[in-house]
């Protein structure tokens, strides 16, 4: 029992740690993020919710907003999700989790998250009005997680993320970590949750797209334009929450977070779920940004509804979200399309 307790304390201790050497201090680094697209939100839970629930978040769900919740599968031996979602300017993100129990071990999560911004047309300094070729652009996040519930009330997890971009003849590979911790107060319905998100070394784009060719006294030259090295948007994010038992069948969760960065505004987050004999749900959340007035943000507040229905052993379930999108110029929502299959 001791020595379980002082991994738990380790493990609290090289969070704190982790999020002292991340801090994001004041905002001078907004805009100047690589892997923007690591901040692109999947899932309709979590999305209707803004990622308010960081504190309870469980299941496959949980390996994107806080891996600790992937200690808690909600259903005997695996689940799967995938996830479709209509971005702005005609982006596309597509999404796959899957988690399963590995025993004493815990439990083992894996993902892959797609964005997919369609064909562009190549222009170069020569040539502004294009040269006729199209390239498309991919960006794909591959994701491997761990997690295990340590004791009754306490969960930890953990992913390693390999990011992979490539633009025409350029391209940047980089890795990434997230650390996550859950505490369960035992039947007060009370949880709290810390997660911190992309650690990881820098990343820098390279390749033969980057040569240029240059003629000095009747002889070309070729060299490669060297570009900068930009960090990853790490992110501190701390949840709590409440789940209110209003009768045998009804229950309310009451959540909230806050998110710290050093690429983006700080957030606060406050969401309602209201569940019905674990079938039915219904969601919605807003943000708060302290850096920023209220019209300056692109996103507005988050809804969502799903339903679980179990087959036997086996439970399918859907979950829809829209996010309100306050800029103009743009479709006026997100919209966020789940399917659940557990086993």
């Amino acid at each position: 029992m001791k020595l379980k307790y002082i991994k738990i304390f380790a493990i609290i201790l090289i969070l704190v740690f982790a999020a002292n050497i991340s801090y994001s201090g004041p905002r001078k680094k907004l805009g100047t993020s690589a892997a923007p697209e690591l901040l692109i939100p999947v899932g309709s839970v979590g999305t209707s919710l803004s990622g308010s629930n960081l504190s309870n978040v469980t299941g496959v769900e949980a390996i994107y907003w806080n891996p600790a919740g992937l200690a808690v599968l909600n259903s005997n031996y695996a689940e799967v999700q995938f996830s479709h979602m209509t971005y702005f300017a005609d982006m596309k993100v597509e999404y796959f989790a899957a988690g399963a129990k590995l025993g004493n071990l815990g439990n083992i999560g894996v993902s892959i998250k797609t964005l997919n911004i369609g064909e562009i047309q190549e222009t170069t300094e020569l040539q502004p009005e294009g040269t006729g070729a199209i390239f498309k652009p991919t960006y794909i996040i591959a994701n491997l997680g761990l997690a295990r519930q340590m004791t009754d009330r306490i969960r930890f997890g953990t992913n390693v993320k390999v990011i992979n971009e490539n633009v025409a003849n350029v391209n940047a590979t980089g890795f990434a970590f997230d650390f996550g911790i859950q505490y369960i107060a035992g039947t007060t319905g009370f949880s709290f949750g810390i997660a911190l998100k992309n650690l990881g070394p820098s990343m820098t784009f390279n390749g033969p797209g980057l040569d240029r060719t240059y003629e000095i006294e009747g002889r070309s030259y070729t060299q490669r334009v060297v570009l900068q090295s930009f960090d990853l948007p790490t992110n501190l994010e701390i949840g709590i929450g409440y789940n209110l038992r209003l009768t045998d069948k009804m229950n309310l969760n009451l959540l909230g977070s806050f998110q710290n960065s050093g690429f983006t505004s700080d957030e606060y987050r406050f969401g309602l779920e209201y569940n019905y004999n674990n079938m039915f749900y219904a969601r919605g959340a807003f943000n708060i940004y302290p850096d920023k007035n209220s019209d300056e943000s692109l996103f507005g507040p988050t809804f969502g509804a799903g339903i679980r229905y179990p087959f036997g052993s086996f439970t399918i379930g859907f979950d829809y979200a829209y996010r309100i999108i306050n800029e103009k110029g743009f479709d006026s929502t997100n919209q966020f399309f789940t399917l659940y299959l557990g086993f």
